[in-house]
């Protein structure tokens, strides 16, 4: 039996055991990855080689985007700045049949891709939306369905912690790109939902919402401003070259302070418990990168990635069928995997086989992180899912009949962003990058 073929099993086994037993999946990759080193290297070797890949993993200025933006994301679900935005996205389709149902999706997509977390932005509008669409007659199964699927959005429309972690297992895909290469997506995945809930609104009776006056609507487009200039700033910045991804980050941070103070909404006492959640999930998601660059290492020595790749271009030389067969393995993986995880273990793989068909790195990562956005909402580990139906008070059970159609929608765009690369790379390269 070879190296690659031992370490691989050694490494699938032992992780899905692990897994199996309730040890976290960060230990599990990397006692999983460090077992399969003593195939190549000996004992003493292989446990000094997997300390320094693990240091060299989180050795990265890159990743010093995380746990900024992850901070300003926090500070922004503190800071009073969903109300804000649910009040103009309600302003903006109010008049239309649903208009609840489409204020959530709007809402959705601008707190998601300010605060970076589709589960963030899935409890945020979910909990003011909720109350307001029971109070109106809404069925809290519908309303709870739209918001679970619309809140991934906002990890496809930057800035994304997502497409960040893919630059860095990538080997320094351009961010800005990624960043770039989302807005079409994400938006075309918030405009499909809305159009979804439009005609499922209309089918079940909803009506629009009282017309909102001109008086009201510049009222809370004023007041919306403010946040939505978060985004500008950072993507702005980054564009104009007047800073990097990782120094945008730090801006957001200190942005996002200043407008939670001027609101008033944030205290200084209030920071100690802001910057503790913060460090909590910073600690998690590093913690699984500087794990996972053991079992990276162990990937390319053994040269496993190759092996996979020619078993797949084995059964098929048509880029059509092998683009297929890795959209369907990696919307199989999401529904067991969050998005973190799942780059960080496949990308090593499926990228050189995606690249081997001349397929742009950007595009690659676009749609991985479209595909792993579907698995967010899907049982039986969807984070999204999950939280969107502890805030709606709903059952996996009850959510799962009108979530169906949605899927269908995001599948027929997922194909969109599979075979159409320009809806991934044009703004990348009007912009100049490409």
């Amino acid at each position: 039996m070879s190296a690659a073929l031992t370490c691989g099993l050694i490494m699938l086994v032992s992780i899905l055991f692990l897994l199996l037993i309730g040890v976290p999946i960060s230990i599990s990759l990397g006692c999983g990855a460090a077992l399969a080193m003593l195939v190549v290297l000996p004992a003493d070797k292989a446990l000094l080689m997997a300390a320094q890949k693990t240091f060299t993993g989180i050795n990265s200025f890159t990743l010093l985007a995380i746990p900024f933006f992850i901070l300003a994301g926090i500070i922004m679900n503190n800071g009073g700045i969903a109300r804000r935005l649910v009040n103009l996205a309600k302003a903006l389709v109010g008049r239309l049949p649903g208009a609840l149902a489409l204020t959530d999706v709007v809402a959705n997509m601008l707190f998601g891709s300010i605060s970076g977390s589709g589960s963030a932005s899935c409890a945020a509008i979910g909990g003011i939306i909720t109350p307001m669409a029971e109070e109106e007659g809404y069925e809290k199964d519908y309303i709870a369905a739209v918001n679970v699927v619309s809140a991934p959005s906002g990890i496809l429309i930057p800035p994304s912690n997502t497409l960040i972690i893919f630059s860095t297992v990538a080997g320094g895909v351009s961010i800005t790109s990624l960043f770039l290469g989302g807005y079409i997506p994400g938006i075309l995945w918030g405009l499909g939902v809305m159009l979804l809930a439009f005609f499922m609104a209309k089918k079940r009776g909803y009506k629009g919402s009282a017309k909102t006056t001109w008086e009201e609507t510049l009222k809370v487009t004023w007041q919306a401003i403010p946040s939505l200039l978060l985004i500008v700033i950072v993507i702005g910045g980054i564009l104009l070259g007047i800073f990097t991804p990782t120094e945008a980050s730090a801006i957001a941070v200190c942005y996002a302070l200043f407008l939670s103070f001027i609101y008033k909404t944030i205290k200084l006492s209030d920071l100690p418990r802001i910057l503790l959640q913060a460090a909590e999930l910073t600690c998690i998601i590093v913690f699984l990168i500087g794990l996972s660059s053991i079992m990276s290492w162990i990937l390319a020595f053994t040269k496993i990635p190759s092996l996979l790749a020619a078993g797949l271009l084995s059964l098929s030389d048509n880029p059509i069928i092998i683009l297929l067969i890795m959209n369907i393995l990696l919307l199989v993986i999401g529904t067991f995997m969050d998005p973190t995880p799942a780059i960080l273990i496949f990308t090593p793989i499926f990228l050189p086989i995606a690249l081997n068909f001349g397929m742009d790195p950007v595009h690659f990562g676009i749609m991985m992180t479209f595909n792993l956005c579907i698995g967010c909402i899907t049982p039986p580990v969807g984070a999204i899912l999950f939280t969107g139906c502890k805030v709606s008070n709903i059952s996996i059970e009850k959510i799962m009949s009108p979530l169906l159609p949605f899927f269908g929608v995001l599948f027929v765009i997922l194909l969109l962003v599979t075979f159409i690369p320009a809806v991934s790379l044009w703004i990348p390269r009007m912009a100049g990058l490409m």
